[in-house]
């Protein structure tokens, strides 16, 4: 018996459409790489960009459990003695709420040329509007799933 492993034109990607309001991040963003890579479906292949498109709402909206929150993020500038840093707190209340479901997304997905590709396929707002309504996306409810998916405030 031989293992089959899927051709680029019998691909079948969907788009899917997940409501984070309420869901915590790092169940969230596990799902969501899951569904980045089609690991999902019985005819996975490790090497080739067969996942879905996902669409992320109320990205904002996201809970953290314990105290991460308060929890820094860092980066460097480039420059000698510049590093920053940021809680999660302050983005997830500053300008770009997004990054915060990217950036835990990014991080569960394999580093490489493949998963750069796959992060393409993912589409983060911070509001309840998205542009996508055109692909007729069908709704994946996170909150069904388990109850450890979801926290009160």
């Amino acid at each position: 018996m031989k293992t089959y492993s899927l051709k680029a034109g019998e691909i079948d990607k969907k788009w899917i459409l997940i409501d984070a309001e309420g869901i915590v991040l790092g169940r969230l963003a596990s799902i969501i790489a899951m569904r980045l890579r089609g690991k999902h479906k019985p005819s996975f292949t490790a090497h080739m960009d067969m996942g879905d498109n996902v669409i992320v709402i109320n990205a904002d909206k996201v809970q953290l459990t314990g105290n991460k929150r308060n929890k820094p993020n860092y980066w460097h500038t480039g420059y000698p003695g510049g590093i920053k840093s940021r809680t999660t707190g302050q983005i997830l209340e500053g300008k770009f709420p997004e990054r915060v479901v990217m950036q835990a997304v990014k991080r569960m997905l394999p580093g490489g040329p493949l998963s750069r590709q796959q992060m393409t396929h993912l589409r983060v707002y911070s509001g309840a509007e998205h542009p996508h309504e055109a692909q007729q996306p069908e709704v994946l409810d996170v909150r069904a799933m388990n109850k450890k998916n979801t926290r009160s405030a």
